[in-house]
């Protein structure tokens, strides 16, 4: 069986360096691309520990020759691209109307076209094959914008507009080419160490918060199994539907919880230099500052990774219900 080739954008840090170690663990050979030097010589050999084949690019994917150069690279040298995973991003926490006009611009660069370019580049080789997958790592956010983070939040939103868009058209040309959402829960992620920010306290994900590495066993589970959308965690599922049928209570409750949430003042101490523009130096792997309060996994996560068995469990509940049912109706009748 031959190689199976994956990349990864953003792939040194967070979630991103989560999955690059998640999928060579599950056999696959990883190509990373990101701009820090001392985060892609460490991943790369946590990928080569896995006694897979790794490839670290130094890369800003806002920049759309340097993500095609990356990809003929890859293919280049380890081989055609059968998984390209869209995770890069970057942001800024703060009011609207406070946030700098070019900090604005460089998430949303970062965030929303380093995905366009990303997708661009796998797209451009595997719709000649007829073969392969793209995973866009979303949000819960990409649903439902929170206060203090409108840059990523609208960065996120786009991606599922793009996304969308793209399905329809590869749908319409009859490709074989798949391409999943993600969406995420909040991640104790090392993002909210360097993220650029205004805020007069450490900030933090908005809880309930898991462990990026639970985010990554989701990520290699779709790898394995593409499917249009998943929803990882409960807290996302809650976020996705609460904002589809109680939208005026969303924006009221955010308004409170997601504003006051976003604040760590237990956390405040020395923090790490700002990443918006600029890789910060180091090598600071997966989890965040966040794992006193951060959960490894739950009930749906479970869920995701064993489908047939949730499936086979929900059917068997329903039908002890239906049973169940049936039977306290036939005992009412008798009595009549």
């Amino acid at each position: 069986m031959s190689a199976r080739i994956a990349v990864v954008t953003g792939g040194t840090a967070g979630l991103g360096r989560a999955t690059a170690r998640a999928l060579a663990e599950d056999g696959w050979d990883v190509a990373v691309l990101a701009r820090g030097a001392d985060g892609l010589a460490a991943t790369l050999a946590e990928i080569e520990a896995s006694g897979r084949r790794g490839l670290a690019i130094a890369t800003d994917v806002a920049d759309r020759e340097a993500v095609e150069s990356a990809a003929a690279r890859v293919e280049a040298e380890l081989g055609p691209i059968d998984l390209w995973v869209n995770n890069a991003m970057v942001g800024v926490f703060g009011t609207f109307l406070d946030t700098d006009p070019d900090d604005f611009r460089r998430a949303t660069d970062v965030t929303y076209f380093g995905v366009v370019n990303g997708t661009r580049a796998a797209l451009s080789r595997m719709v000649p094959r007829d073969r392969g997958h793209v995973i866009q790592i979303g949000s819960a956010l990409a649903h439902r914008g929170i206060p203090l983070q409108a840059g990523y939040c609208g960065a996120k939103h786009a991606i599922k507009g793009f996304t969308e868009s793209v399905v329809a058209e590869l749908t319409h040309e009859g490709s074989a080419v798949a391409i999943s959402m993600v969406d995420m829960p909040a991640l104790n992620t090392i993002q909210f160490s360097w993220v650029k920010s205004k805020l007069d306290a450490h900030p933090q994900p908005v809880p309930t918060i898991f462990e990026p590495e639970a985010g990554a066993r989701a990520v290699v589970q779709v790898a394995r199994t593409p499917r249009r959308r998943t929803w990882v965690g409960e807290p996302t599922v809650m976020t996705v539907l609460g904002n589809m049928f109680l939208p005026r209570f969303m924006d009221w409750y955010l308004s409170k919880a997601a504003w006051d949430g976003q604040f760590a003042p237990d956390k405040d101490g020395p923090r790490l230099p700002e990443n918006l523009y600029e890789p910060a130096p180091g090598d600071h792997g997966a989890r965040g500052a966040f794992s006193d309060r951060a959960k490894e996994d739950s009930v749906q996560l479970w869920g995701i990774r064993n489908r047939r068995l949730a499936a086979g469990a929900g059917a068997a509940l329903g039908a002890a219900l239906g049973a169940g049912a049936a039977a306290l109706a036939v005992g009412l009748l008798r009595r009549r």
